[in-house]
């Protein structure tokens, strides 16, 4: 999987230098199978971003589905928000870097943060535990906006760039890659306008304020301004359609990312502790809760854990870097 993954970054590398960026690949998920094991009092979860939102989501329907398996027994949750999670990602390493009971959520965006701010604590200082989910970033417009395709979004973007603002989360995250991807349909990567928000619900504010004229996100996080009407999605960033909306390159731009969540633990847990939260969450993502978490949210499963997931996460951070470098992203 990680060799089948690494040939196609490889070929990303000389497609992007002839100037085409295909498709980032996305591995095959395995559900793992339940097992028996001593239920661990309390654990605390720490979701680097506000409430609401992606990570916030994943991290309560984890512990839910823990708790569900009698692999935990009372789970606390700890909100830092702010820069696509590097702060919530210093405060654990200050705070948690020994600490056992504490697990931290973490996934592409806060790989794509790393790379585009360089902060001084970055994500060599905690150890993966296991990939859960991945989704794709689905392009709304207002209800009532004239924008009806990606194309007509890349056309206003190349024809009016200082007036073509796209909402998304953080500043180097997923939402802003993709955003990038995008502009570089039009020819001119550095004229992209992105607004970075800490959350979903700004993004969706920016939108329908007509501060942006569109925003990116994952679709559980526009689902329900989707259903009222009051945005409307144009595009995702799957290969086909998702959710009955038509993908960005089926409408003829040469567009497609898909988003990964997962759980981390400190560098300084000895490795035995380290296996047992692992089993933790291995038993929770067998539950019926975990599968009703990821069908009600619109997620796949992504399960990946010990070396294959190490050398998935080395990958990723190097496709980040590039992502970054080649789509002129700025803070």
């Amino acid at each position: 999987m990680v060799q089948t993954t690494r040939r196609l970054f490889t070929s990303w590398l000389a497609a992007t230098a002839a100037g085409v960026l295909p498709a980032v690949a996305s591995a095959q998920a395995t559900r793992p199978a339940p097992a028996a094991a001593a239920t661990l009092p309390k654990l605390r979860i720490v979701i680097p971003a506000n409430e609401g939102g992606g990570w916030d989501q994943t991290g309560r329907a984890l512990g839910a589905a823990m708790v569900a398996a009698g692999a935990v027994g009372q789970i606390e949750y700890e909100n830092i928000g702010g820069k696509g999670g590097t702060i919530g990602l210093a405060r654990y390493v200050e705070k948690y870097d020994a600490d056992p009971d504490t697990l931290l959520m973490s996934g592409m965006v806060m790989v794509g943060a790393v790379a585009l701010q360089k902060p001084p604590v970055d994500m060599s200082r905690i150890a993966p535990v296991a990939r859960l989910t991945s989704d794709y970033e689905v392009v709304v417009v207002k209800g009532d906006s004239p924008i009806m395709t990606a194309k007509d979004l890349v056309a206003k973007m190349r024809s009016d760039p200082a007036n073509a603002a796209i909402a998304g989360g953080s500043a180097g995250g997923i939402d802003h890659m993709f955003a990038g991807i995008l502009s570089r349909a039009t020819g001119n990567t550095a004229a992209l306008v992105y607004q970075p928000f800490a959350g979903g619900a700004q993004v969706v504010s920016a939108v329908e304020s007509g501060k942006a004229i569109a925003g990116i996100s994952g679709y559980s996080e526009f689902s329900e301004h989707i259903a009222s009407g009051k945005l409307r999605a144009i595009g995702v960033s799957s290969r086909n359609a998702f959710m009955g909306v038509p993908s960005v390159r089926q409408q003829g731009v040469d567009a497609d990312l898909a988003n990964w969540r997962g759980v981390f633990t400190g560098k300084a847990v000895p490795a035995a502790r380290q296996a047992v939260l692992l089993e933790a969450v291995r038993r929770g993502v067998a539950t019926d809760a975990w599968q009703k978490a990821l069908k009600r949210s619109n997620w796949d499963n992504y399960w990946m854990e010990g070396k294959d997931f190490q050398s998935f996460l080395e990958l990723d951070q190097s496709m980040a870097g590039v992502l970054t470098y080649i789509l002129k992203l700025k803070t």
